[in-house]
This record gives C-alpha cells, sequence and structure tokens, in this order.
C-alpha cells in the first residue's frame, strides 16, 4: 500500500503509517470506482479496478438496487429520507437498528416453522417520535462532527410496549410463550465514535433534495 493511504483509526484515533500494526485502512476516496478524481496511487489502480467489476456484477445480479424513485409529484431531484440505520433509544439506552424503523421485522417463529414477517412497528399500536438528543461523547473522547442527533424515542411509550420492541416481537407474538425467537434480536448498542457515520443533525422528513456533485462529500458553493 502507499504509504500516504496507511492510516486506520482506533477507539477515534487516527493512527499512521509504521505503527507497528499489521492492517491499515484506505480512504473511501480512494477505491470508490465512480469517483474520477483525484486518480487513484498507481499501486492501487488493479484492486479499484476489481471493486468495479464486483460492483457491477452485484448491480446486474440485484444485489444492489438503485436510489428510489421520486414519488409522483416529486422532482427528480427529491428523494425520501429515510435514515438506513437509524439511532433508537428505549429503556434508557440508545441503540443502532440495523434497517429503517418500518422495517425492523419480527423474530418470532410461526406455526410453519418460519420468521414472522410482521413489522415491530405494528399498525395500530403506539410508535416512537423523531426528536433531537444532544450528541454527547465520553469524557476524554475527540468530539462529535453534530451538536445534536436524531433519535427514534421510545421512551414515552408504556414499559411493556419497550420491552416489546428490545425483543423485537410483533404485537401478536409480544405475548406468547410458545413461539421460539427464529432469529437474534438486531439491536447494536450505539457509540457514538464508532457509529459516527449514522449520526443525523437533522430530522427526517417526507422527502429532501438530491444534493450535487459538488455537494455529496460536504463541499458547499
Amino acid at each position: 500500500m502507499p504509504e500516504a493511504c496507511r492510516w486506520h483509526v482506533s477507539s477515534g484515533v487516527a493512527h499512521p503509517a509504521g505503527d507497528g500494526s499489521r492492517w491499515c485502512r484506505l480512504p473511501h476516496s480512494v477505491l470508490y470506482p465512480a469517483r474520477d478524481t483525484p486518480p487513484p496511487p498507481p499501486e492501487l489502480a488493479g484492486l479499484r479496478r476489481a471493486l468495479a467489476v464486483r460492483s457491477r456484477r452485484l448491480i446486474d445480479a440485484g444485489i444492489f438496487t438503485s436510489p428510489p424513485a421520486s414519488a409522483p409529484g416529486q422532482t427528480p431531484e427529491a428523494v425520501l429520507c429515510r435514515p438506513a440505520r437509524p439511532l433508537v433509544q428505549l429503556l434508557y439506552v440508545r441503540y443502532l437498528a440495523s434497517r429503517p424503523v418500518d422495517g425492523i421485522q419480527c423474530v418470532a417463529q410461526t406455526r410453519h416453522r418460519h420468521r414472522c414477517t410482521s413489522p415491530v412497528l405494528t399498525p395500530g399500536t403506539p410508535g416512537g417520535v423523531w426528536t433531537l438528543m444532544p450528541a454527547t461523547a465520553q469524557s476524554g473522547q475527540l468530539a462529535l462532527p453534530a451538536d445534536a442527533m436524531a433519535v427514534y424515542d421510545l421512551g414515552p411509550l408504556p414499559y411493556a410496549e419497550q420491552l416489546r420492541w428490545r425483543a423485537q416481537r410483533c404485537a401478536q407474538h409480544a405475548t406468547s410463550s410458545t413461539a421460539a425467537d427464529l432469529a437474534v434480536a438486531e439491536w447494536e448498542p450505539f457509540d457514538p465514535l464508532r457509529h459516527h457515520e449514522h449520526i443525523h443533525s437533522r430530522l427526517p422528513a417526507a422527502a429532501r433534495r438530491r444534493p450535487g456533485p459538488a455537494t455529496r462529500h460536504g463541499v458547499r458553493p
């Protein structure tokens, strides 16, 4: 690897090359196939081409999908704003969800020995509310990229409802003692430094304009 690209992050601290570790973390822009500039170092050109070919195969196989189409009445630049991995607070603990809030699936086993396809956010049951909460780091850690972050707060719900969400079960299987769990609950304890890329400083909206090329990477005109 080129010496300029040898760096890695551990506990929020960036370590340069030559620190004795046997691995390194490359900047995303170096290997991103869809980015033409700046050109990658010659040592990484082959790896970048291989990544581009693999990505194309995954797209052709339908594993990678294109962004959602614009809804009727929206401009082509408007897309749905929904965090892919939202931050959720329940039972006074913050978690990183594995998928959007309305896509969190029940983990209970059905009578046909399949996983229940019902969402945890069952229609007719109370849900949480999106709110901005302080994005605080632990003492001695680096500052976070935002002062506030959007969190799906389930704290106002009754205790039993929060337990249902924590167990990742739909309303039908919430009190069922005969239905075993066919999968493990996918809640991941939120770490503000390891999961900093999932911190959003604004609340989700119905639609948001798609950023142009100059603003996708944080460069503003």
